[in-house]
């Protein structure tokens, strides 16, 4: 199955270099491609990508409140979106998870790793790059904000175990292991997670648990 990707960069010369990576795998192709956040929405509703790579500065309208924008819109609930930052300490990671980013990467990462980070969020898998993950839930994670979703009070015991170790950035086999679960097993549980919660993938499942205090910072 082809992914659709469709870029969103205010600068045209990265988003040429992008399109010539993703259009390089057989397993993907560029749909369109935008320069600012209001034309990577509207190109997102016409296009209906399965992924959109969003810039989070951008003119116009920047990449979080594109973000939102798609995240919010019911005719795009299968669309996903793959956050970039030139900078791995940019606050602005966070408010783009909460805005409903299933992920981030930093600019510099190596070609491959981009491809396969379109490929896991595109096949509904949360993706943060793993460097700068814990220190921008030490710095920002628990700054006051309202949590987008519901909180871990209606979740079981077992639940929230599952719930705790996902937000550690254990995937569906560790954390299998580490309950005694097969990964079937744990993946049924994360789902029924979701389900309960109202999330829309694995990463505000990770703000979730954090801005709960079910995990804290420094534990991870």
């Amino acid at each position: 199955m082809t992914i659709r990707v469709l870029l969103a960069d205010d600068q045209t010369l990265v988003r040429a270099a992008f399109a010539m990576l993703v259009e390089s795998a057989r397993d993907m192709e560029v749909v369109g491609q935008a320069g600012t956040g209001r034309e990577a929405v509207e190109l997102t509703r016409g296009e209906r990508p399965d992924l959109v790579v969003m810039d989070i500065r951008m003119p116009d309208l920047d990449g979080i409140e594109a973000t939102r924008l798609i995240a919010a819109d019911e005719d795009l609930a299968g669309v996903r979106v793959l956050v970039l930052t030139t900078y791995d300490t940019d606050e602005n990671i966070v408010e783009a998870l909460r805005a409903g980013a299933s992920g981030f990467l930093v600019k510099d990462t190596r070609p491959a790793e981009l491809l396969d980070a379109i490929r896991t969020v595109a096949a509904g898998e949360a993706l943060l790059s793993p460097g700068p993950t814990a220190r921008l839930i030490e710095r920002f994670l628990r700054s006051p904000s309202a949590p987008a979703t519901g909180g871990p009070e209606c979740l079981s015991d077992r639940e929230r175990e599952v719930l705790s170790l996902l937000a550690r950035g254990l995937n569906n086999t560790e954390i299998g292991e580490a309950l005694g679960l097969s990964p079937l097993t744990a993946k049924t549980h994360v789902s029924r997670i979701m389900g309960k919660l109202g999330a829309r993938d694995r990463a505000q499942l990770v703000i979730v648990a954090y801005e709960s205090g079910l995990v804290t910072p420094g534990t991870i």
